[in-house]
């Protein structure tokens, strides 16, 4: 059973990278480790100390049957989603050179 989950999983890790590799000006990411919590929405894997808690949805590639205690590698992009233009410290006025 252990066999049937590694090619799996590697099958899902190539269609990933297959995706990340042509995505549009947008440089590319992975974390690898053990699923330790799956939800519709959400992926969370084990990395060390650290759980990385990355968004899916329907579009994401070979997450469908992807459960807790397989050990994956995803691959993931950083998107802004919206841009907030903060008030900035004002600059002070540039020193008038012309002479009178």
């Amino acid at each position: 059973m252990k066999m049937k989950n590694s090619i799996w999983v590697s099958a899902i890790a190539g269609v990933l990278f297959s995706a990340a590799a042509f995505a549009a000006d947008s440089k590319g990411y992975q974390v690898t480790g053990p699923v330790i919590a799956v939800t519709d929405t959400t992926i969370t894997v084990q990395k060390d100390d650290q759980k990385w808690e990355l968004a899916r949805s329907k579009q994401t590639k070979g997450a469908a049957k992807v459960k807790v205690g397989d050990k994956v590698t995803v691959y993931y992009r950083m998107i802004a989603d919206e841009v907030e233009i903060k008030e900035g410290p004002k600059s002070p006025p540039a020193p008038d050179t012309k002479k009178k």
